[in-house]
C-alpha cells in the first residue's frame, strides 16, 4: 500500500467513525433509540470489519522476491519456451526433409506404367 493510499484509507475510516458516532450522540439526544441503536451497530460493524481486514492482511503472503527478480524469472521462461517451439519447428522440417526424400526415391524406383 502506497502512502497516499494509506491516508486516504485512515480519512476514509475517520469519516465513517465520525459520521456514526455523530449520529449516535445526536439520535440519543433526540430519545430516537432505534435510530441511536443504527449507529452503533454500524460502529461495531465498521470495527469488526477493521480489524478482520488487518488480520487477513496480516495473515497474507507476501511477495518476497524483488521485482527484478520476477522480471528475471519470466524472461527465463519465456526464453525456454522459445526454445521449445524452434525445436519443435526443426522436428518439423526435418520430417518433411524425410518425407520429401522418401517421396522422391519411392518416384524413382516404381516401375514406369505400361502404355495399353
Amino acid at each position: 500500500m502506497t502512502r497516499r493510499s494509506k491516508i486516504w484509507a485512515w480519512a476514509a475510516v475517520g469519516v465513517y467513525t465520525l459520521i456514526n458516532v455523530g449520529g449516535l450522540a445526536f439520535a440519543w439526544a433526540q430519545d430516537e433509540e432505534m435510530h441511536a441503536m443504527l449507529h452503533l451497530f454500524l460502529l461495531i460493524l465498521g470495527v469488526a470489519g477493521y480489524v478482520g481486514w488487518r488480520l487477513a492482511r496480516r495473515g497474507a503472503p507476501q511477495n518476497e522476491l524483488p521485482q527484478a527478480q520476477l522480471a528475471e524469472q519470466r524472461l527465463e521462461y519465456l526464453q525456454q519456451s522459445v526454445d521449445a517451439v524452434a525445436l519443435e519447428v526443426e522436428r518439423l522440417g526435418e520430417k518433411q526433409r524425410f518425407s520429401e526424400k522418401l517421396q522422391s526415391e519411392r518416384a524413382g524406383t516404381l516401375p514406369p506404367k505400361k502404355d495399353q
